[in-house]
């Protein structure tokens, strides 16, 4: 299982804002219900299997494209871990409990 978060800015559009984008390309991570999304503020964060995130990413791609994005610049980090499956969730409260102990 991996965690891939991943940036998708169109450019070029004649706008500063991207959240029309931003939300087609959460329209299309909803067609793939085996992923766990997350959406924050400057990346959505997807958890499953690593083949079926990085065809969803095509996908967004594809559909940005389709709105009239001429250009994508995209910023994708991959978390891929083999030797445990730990969870986004797992991971935020591995961090929480650590600072709790301050």
């Amino acid at each position: 299982m991996a965690i891939v978060a991943v940036s998708i800015a169109p450019l070029g559009t004649g706008s500063t804002s991207v959240s029309e984008y931003v939300a087609e390309a959460e329209r299309v991570l909803a067609h793939h219900p085996s992923l766990q999304v997350r959406l924050d503020p400057m990346f959505s964060n997807i958890e499953g299997d690593l083949p079926e995130i990085l065809t969803a990413i095509n996908e967004m791609h594809e559909a940005l494209v389709a709105m009239g994005a001429k250009r994508l610049s995209t910023v994708i980090k991959i978390d891929d871990r083999r030797d445990e499956a730990h969870s986004m969730e797992e991971k935020i409260s591995a961090v929480e409990e650590k600072r709790a102990l301050d």
